[in-house]
């Protein structure tokens, strides 16, 4: 069942920038996020799966904090993409292929997962290498 595009823009306000749905939604009262973790993954962590499906494991690697303003992510009608590319550490050892993304709420071990996607193309990790997700990498609501 399709939503409506005004509704679609407010859901991604809402979860990206902390903007209150007006009689519908608020920001959490007590202690909500105010970052967002963005992860890779070395194959699809699937809808049923956690930040920690698949999470690529190489030496160095730990998932980057975005924050949940506007400031941290660009919402364009059904779509969002963060302001700036974002930058994982840099490998210092072991090798991964990131072929997706997950955005969640954890810093670290079973998080939920609130979007995820493939990345194209993907991502050859291997001493060295700082890998990256740019500012054109887009989610659509549908």
């Amino acid at each position: 069942m399709a939503k409506g595009a005004s509704f679609d823009n407010q859901l991604l306000q809402l979860i990206f920038n902390a903007v209150a749905i007006a009689g519908l939604a608020q920001n959490a009262a007590t202690s909500p996020l105010t970052s967002l973790y963005v992860a890779l993954h070395s194959a699809d962590p699937t809808a049923s799966g956690t930040q920690a499906t698949n999470e690529v494991a190489y030496s160095g690697y730990a998932r980057v904090a975005v924050a949940r303003a506007s400031g941290g992510w660009t919402i364009s009608g059904s779509s969002v993409s963060p302001v700036a590319a974002i930058g994982f550490p840099a490998c210092t050892g072991g090798t991964a292929t990131a072929t997706n993304f997950s955005i969640g709420t954890a810093a670290s071990g079973t998080g939920e997962i609130l979007y995820t996607g493939a990345i194209s193309p993907t991502i050859a990790i291997s001493n060295g290498v700082t890998p990256q997700l740019t500012a054109a990498s887009t989610i659509t609501e549908s």
